[in-house]
């Protein structure tokens, strides 16, 4: 008799799994909302295929390798190169409110495989954990945390490639022929951003359309495939890709994968990121009242780099405190004998040449300002000549007989030995216990080679657990602790570390054009009050490039805003214009960052985004080239269609002074008391746009008239 089929439902999301009795389960479907209530058995809709074998192997949900499932499997093991192929039975499939739990037995091989997944709105979470059965050890070389069938229609993947300080590079490639697999072996996240992907369907774009998206929890090596199956669909699997010998399983041992997150969407890529917003905001370590409106940054580092200077330094905290900066973040440079990148990281006391009183002083003026204290450090790093180097030689990962290469002169340690994290965690707990520090920037500088352990094996698992272990450590005494992450800007952005942390540095970079870019790739992935996005100085460090105060104050504002520059550098005219844009932040920030967020394209190299509601938005609209047409060109929001009359607000146009753009009666009142619009005719015809030069952005706010 035909079971009947699991399905795990979400608002506009569907996922059928056919039990087959002691047989591993099968996939039915994963997508759009479906009913498969009195669905056939898979095994009644395929005839026989010709040089097949003749037990018929369609998708499991936990593919095995090598027992007549020729796809990509989700397991590979063996014990000393024997039991490499798996047989499943099903022992049991245990069903909720939320997933279901599969576990299956190779009772050859001995081993025990658990698949979970669960559903939570519009994201599926899946995981697998393989436990040792056997009396002897069992080398796992790969566990997918899952594997998801995609239609055969599928026609491109949406991707990113990066590098430091030009992370979020997109990428779109036809669905490819045989497979493709993107794996990082570099220790870390890396600056391409989150370990994930979106798929496209026929006619998608940003509003409409299937969308198949995915990304892993995990910050460190992973695996992304997808591989086109002999039957006309395509497999997609993601994972940690472990490296040699690294996952050897005692007796009873189990290794669990980072979960999953996977969604499918009929509302174009917007539709898939606001699923992962959603998704990273109910992991996000916030207290239980709930996010606090994210205040206002200043960071020293692009101000002041290594030259501390306490009275400078407070100096900076008034400037900062007069333009509205709610929070004061002492960059890299503030611990004993930290006058550039070559020593210290490791000796995480304060400096008594450049701060003879110690950080009290600058920390009690800078709360006596309303402000913040917040600090930079870098735990999971050690400098050769530093006095933890000089006491601990065997911290660092190393691996005998391999040179124990630098980057920024700097070694790893290795993290996952107890007793350094027990040092870590006693340095940070006595800095966070004696100083008023309401915020930590957590800094990882380089990747990851040698990742030799102890005893000689691979340890990038160990330590990207253990770094989990620290952060989770500190959460817990430290309750109220706000931590940003890190790592040569946007190289440890993943699901894993946010549910951990409270914001991410986006990028190194923070020139105002390459951060249109960058920070619409993160959106991709992250909600926007994660995103650090600071107005930089001009020229831009990173790229030499200069932009007018207005254009980087408005690019910076849709995320968590921030200044890194000394306002004592700038004219009158660009602090009155920074004071401006903090105060439209603090004005703004609670509908930037509670709400959904489009992403658009329009004509002419526009690009716009919205942020909160159809029913009160605020809209920014971006040009970064000059106008190729003779009048500006309307752009459509494809979300207003059907929700009668809106009146539209022109909040500010951010451009530099000079020669005026010419100017037209409508944006005049869109300035004053707003002009009305219906939804279908701005969803449609689209919203008129003012003339704006290169380096621009117009802001709106569109509310029901």
């Amino acid at each position: 008799m035909t079971e009947p089929m699991i399905t795990l439902t979400g608002s506009t999301m569907s996922a059928v799994i056919e039990p087959r009795g002691d047989a591993p389960p099968v996939w039915r479907w994963w997508g759009g909302t479906v009913d498969a209530s009195g669905l056939p058995s898979l095994a009644d809709t395929r005839p026989a295929a010709s040089f097949s074998l003749d037990i018929d192997q369609p998708l499991p949900v936990v593919p095995p390798f090598g027992t007549g499932w020729f796809g990509p499997p989700a397991i590979r093991a063996h014990r000393d190169g024997r039991h490499f192929a798996q047989w499943f039975e099903t022992v049991s499939i245990e069903t909720g409110d939320y997933g279901l739990t599969i576990t299956l037995v190779d009772r050859a091989a001995q081993l025990t495989l658990v698949q979970r997944i669960a559903v939570a709105g519009d994201m599926l979470t899946l995981s697998a954990e393989v436990i040792n059965d056997g009396d002897d050890t069992l080398e796992v070389e790969w566990l997918a945390a899952g594997t998801l069938p995609l239609p055969g229609d599928c026609a491109q993947i949406h991707s990113f490639t990066g590098r430091h300080n030009a992370e979020f590079v997109p990428q779109t490639e036809p669905m490819p022929a045989h497979g493709w697999v993107h794996e990082n072996r570099r220790g870390l996240t890396g600056h391409a951003g989150p370990p994930g992907l979106f798929v496209s369907g026929p006619a998608s774009g940003w509003h409409a359309g299937r969308v198949h998206a995915a990304q892993l929890a995990w910050s460190g090596n992973h695996r992304l495939a997808i591989e086109r199956d002999d039957d006309g669909v395509w497999v997609l699997q993601m994972g940690e890709a472990l490296a040699p010998g690294e996952m050897r399983l005692g007796p009873g041992d189990r290794y669990a994968t980072p979960e999953m997150l996977a969604t499918c969407s009929s509302e174009g890529l917007n539709g898939a990121m606001q699923a992962f917003h959603a998704a990273i905001r109910a992991r996000a370590p916030w207290p239980v009242e709930g996010m606090r409106p994210r205040p206002v940054h200043v960071n020293s580092w692009e101000g002041f780099y290594f030259d501390h200077d306490e009275a400078a330094l407070m100096a900076l905290a008034d400037r900062s405190a007069a333009l509205g900066v709610e929070r004061f973040v002492l960059d890299d440079g503030w611990f004993k004998g930290r006058d550039d990148d070559t020593a210290a990281l490791g000796d995480w006391v304060p400096d008594p040449a450049k701060y003879s009183r110690g950080l009290g002083p600058l920390a009690a003026h800078v709360v006596g300002l309303g402000m913040e204290f917040g600090l930079w450090v870098e735990p999971e790093m050690v400098n050769p000549d530093s006095d933890l180097a000089r006491a601990h030689p065997d911290w660092a990962l190393h691996l005998d007989g391999v040179p124990q290469h630098s980057s920024r002169n700097q070694l790893v340690l290795d993290l996952g030995r107890e007793d350094v994290r027990d040092y870590l965690f006693d340095r940070l707990d006595a800095l966070l216990t004696e100083l008023p520090i309401a915020y930590l920037k957590w800094d990882h500088n380089r990747d990851l080679a040698v990742a030799g352990s102890a005893d000689g094996s691979a340890g990038y698992h160990a330590q990207v657990r253990g770094a989990y272990a620290l952060f989770d450590r500190l959460g817990a005494a430290h309750t109220a602790l706000e931590i940003e992450a890190c790592a040569g800007g946007g190289g440890r952005i993943d699901a894993g570390i946010a549910a951990r942390t409270h914001r991410f540095w986006t990028s190194d970079c923070i020139d105002a054009v390459s951060r249109v870019r960058m920070q619409r790739g993160f959106l991709h992935f992250m909600p926007p009050e994660m995103m650090g996005a600071h107005v930089g100085a001009s020229p831009a460090h990173s790229t030499g490039r200069s932009q007018g105060m207005a254009f980087r104050a408005a690019v910076a504002l849709p995320g968590h805003f921030g200044v890194e520059l000394d306002p004592a550098t700038m004219p009158e005219t660009d602090a009155a214009t920074l004071a401006a844009g903090i105060a439209r932040y603090k004005a703004l920030r609670d509908r930037l960052h509670r709400g959904r967020v489009w992403l658009g394209e329009g004509p002419d190299g526009l690009v716009w985004q919205a942020h909160g509601e159809p029913d009160d938005l605020i809209l920014q609209v971006t040009r970064v080239e000059p106008t190729t047409v003779r009048r500006p060109p309307a752009i459509s929001l494809p979300m207003l269609a059907g929700r009668g009359a809106f009146r539209v607000h022109l909040l500010d146009l951010a451009t530099e002074a000079g020669h005026p753009a010419p100017d037209a009666p409508v944006f005049a009142a869109m300035r004053e008391g707003g002009v009305i619009y219906s939804g279908d005719w701005l969803a449609q015809a689209g919203l008129p746009t003012p003339a704006m030069k290169a380096e621009s952005a117009a802001l709106f706010r569109i509310e029901p008239a």
